[in-house]
């Protein structure tokens, strides 16, 4: 049997360890989803798809109109493409994959702004480019601009941002993503947005778009999807967007790779563009949530919590409690059947935990309950 491609040696699990289902005893402060059933009119469209018998080969980068759509919603945002620049791909994921082989290639370093979610870390290794792990402040998790310009070398291709950001719930500001394209205008490099969590913004300046800025728009790869704004993970729905010239490339990726989404799928996404109701409806309960998590985390001894700003995440820092982020996991999980992710399992993320709060209030409740009276007995 011929040898499997070493670079899958360099490409971790991310968060699999600690997301497996454990018992119905145990209060999970891990899954990065909704808990939300994805809205009716959007079960109910793509069941009238199947109906419709729409099971059969279609437009490659996705239907017309659905991309049309896709540029219609990101108009809202201040990001001016042409449908017949947005490719819809099975999944965000892959989406951030196909943006990262047309634009990088093998030997490329790319920063990434860390504790990043780890599934970037192992595409960049797959495509045999060189993540650079630069440090954010922990005060608020924010960028630390003189450092990321610091970490800039001729080696470098591209900078990933990620705003509202997993794991950290921070939103960049205005002028940080304004001096980041600047950096990516002079060094001439890509910025890879992904803007997964843009609709699920808790602070007052919202998510900006680096193409909102002068030499942003030619350089800046779009990527977001339909998985947390719109309850939508399984569905497995991306997009895609960025200058025809990127995008000539990407088609060519998809269609070696994927084809296309599921045809009936396609009407579905699209209802979901145009819902309101439904997706602020999850919004006031993400941000009702989001006050009641922090409080909640903040008043357990030992941890120190910056306020969230956006997407479903806490990141905690537990170093006061006197264990790593490792035996806080596993102890937490052993002695108080409390369930949250280990930041050490990204890079930059030592001595941090990270809490989705996508669930119940009560459930948050409980979960601290629990974790203040094992780290109580602890002391």
């Amino acid at each position: 049997m011929p040898e499997l491609n070493p670079k899958l040696d360099l490409v971790g699990s991310g968060f699999a360890a600690f997301l497996a289902p454990p018992g119905p005893e145990v209060v999970r402060f891990t899954v990065g989803q909704p808990d939300f059933d994805t809205p009716l009119p959007v079960v109910d469209a793509a069941k009238a798809a199947l109906d419709r018998g729409e099971t059969t080969y279609t437009r490659p980068q996705g239907s017309e109109t659905l991309c049309l759509a896709v540029a219609e919603h990101l108009k809202k945002f201040n990001i001016h493409t042409n449908a017949n620049d947005v490719v819809v791909t099975p999944g965000c994921k892959q989406a951030l994959l196909y943006g990262m082989m047309a634009t990088i290639g093998a030997g490329d370093e790319v920063l990434l702004l860390s504790p990043a979610w780890p599934s970037y870390d192992g595409m960049i290794r797959l495509i045999g480019g060189i993540p650079v792990h630069v440090p954010v402040k922990r005060e608020d998790y924010h960028p630390d601009l003189d450092i990321l310009r610091a970490h800039i070398t001729p080696k470098t291709k591209a900078i990933i941002l990620n705003s509202p950001n997993n794991p950290t719930g921070a939103v960049y500001t205005h002028e940080e993503t304004k001096a980041i394209v600047q950096m990516a205008v002079e060094h001439d490099l890509w910025i890879l947005d992904d803007m997964i969590y843009s609709t699920l913004v808790w602070s007052d300046g919202g998510y900006t778009s680096p193409c909102e800025f002068e030499g942003g728009a030619e350089r800046t790869v779009t990527i977001g999807g339909w998985s947390k704004g719109w309850a939508m993970t399984g569905w497995r729905l991306g997009w895609i967007t960025a200058s025809a010239r990127v995008m000539d490339g990407v088609k060519k990726i998809n269609v070696s790779s994927a084809t296309h989404v599921a045809t009936f799928l396609m009407p579905a996404a699209e209802i979901a563009l145009g819902l309101t109701e439904e997706v602020e409806i999850m919004n006031d309960s993400f941000r009702a949530r989001r006050t009641v998590a922090h409080e909640a985390f903040s008043s357990l001894p030992g941890i120190v919590v910056p306020k969230p700003e956006g997407a479903f995440y806490i990141l905690c820092d537990v170093t006061g409690t006197g264990m790593t982020d490792m035996e806080f996991a596993t102890k937490a999980l052993e002695e108080a059947a409390v369930q949250v992710i280990p930041g050490s399992l990204m890079q930059g993320g030592e001595g941090l935990i990270r809490v989705s709060y996508a669930t119940s209030i009560e459930n948050i409740h409980e979960g601290v309950r629990r974790l203040r009276e094992w780290l109580e007995n602890r002391a």
